[in-house]
């Protein structure tokens, strides 16, 4: 049985399609940006799906785009992959000291705040914004601004609500031209960063809970329009009411398969 291929062999085929292939060698990493995002975004729809073969496959291709930028870094003389290597190591023996260096285990968080001057120093700006909420707030507590518990973050999305409901009660909306009241829109964006800081603190991922939702929804709502199709009803002009009854049907019927497949794997 031959031994698999390797990173040297990897890094080897980088640096000769990098001679011979055209396109390659006309790469740079500002043209290289767009397929970076695009693979990562790959490679999470491959966990989403729970494909272990997409998954092997999405990581060889953003493993191709760290050999790439790592190559042309390499041609310019900046640095090469084992310049990579060698940060990435130093890195992770330093981010747990209790493990090689005979310290005492720390928080991530609070070593990288010592380094920086402010917690946005290296956040990239063009994070998501639900994400860059959630480090910004991570990166917060860090240097010790933090509630102590949940039930401080969970009264101010209380309190964010309620100055919410006041601008709706003022009367505050969008504009004709579909313009957002800017109060409004201020105390919506305080209430959705709340609700980020109170799952931070619930050790809930505020990405991964809204994408949850999302996948839910979307099921759910393609349930409607399937008993709609079943039953002749035009979802486009079935009002409300109908749509709310095909909605509770909806969801009491994927409940119910839900409960009965984890009956069927406890059994099993």
């Amino acid at each position: 049985m031959q031994p698999k291929p390797g990173l040297n062999e990897a890094l080897s085929l980088m640096k000769d399609l990098r001679a011979r292939c055209d396109w390659d060698a006309a790469q740079t990493h500002e043209s290289l940006r767009p397929y970076l995002i695009e693979e990562a975004y790959e490679v999470d729809d491959a966990i989403r799906a729970g494909s272990d073969p997409a998954l092997r496959e999405e990581l060889g291709d953003l493993l191709l785009q760290v050999l790439f930028h790592s190559v042309v870094a390499e041609e310019r003389g900046a640095f090469d992959f084992g310049d990579v290597a060698a940060g990435f190591i130093g890195k992770m023996k330093t981010r747990h000291p209790h493990l090689y260096e005979g310290g005492e285990k720390q928080s991530w968080e609070g070593m990288k705040a010592k380094k920086r001057d402010s917690i946005v120093d290296g956040l990239p700006a063009d994070l998501p914004a639900l994400h860059r909420a959630f480090r910004l707030q991570d990166r917060a507590a860090g240097v010790g601004f933090d509630w102590p518990n949940a039930a401080g973050p969970a009264a101010k999305v209380e309190e964010e609500l309620a100055e919410v409901r006041a601008e709706v009660n003022r009367g505050a909306n969008s504009s004709g031209n579909g313009v957002p009241d800017p109060l409004l829109e201020d105390e919506l964006g305080d209430l959705l960063f709340s609700v980020v800081n109170l799952c931070r603190k619930l050790g809930v991922h505020p990405s991964l809970a809204l994408d949850k939702a999302n996948v839910k929804f979307a099921s759910r709502f393609q349930g409607i329009e399937r008993l709609a199709r079943e039953r002749g009803i035009d979802v486009k002009t079935a009002g409300l009411e109908v749509l709310d009854g095909l909605w509770d049907e909806v969801k009491r019927n994927q409940t119910l398969t839900a409960s009965t497949d984890a009956s069927s794997g406890e059994m099993q």
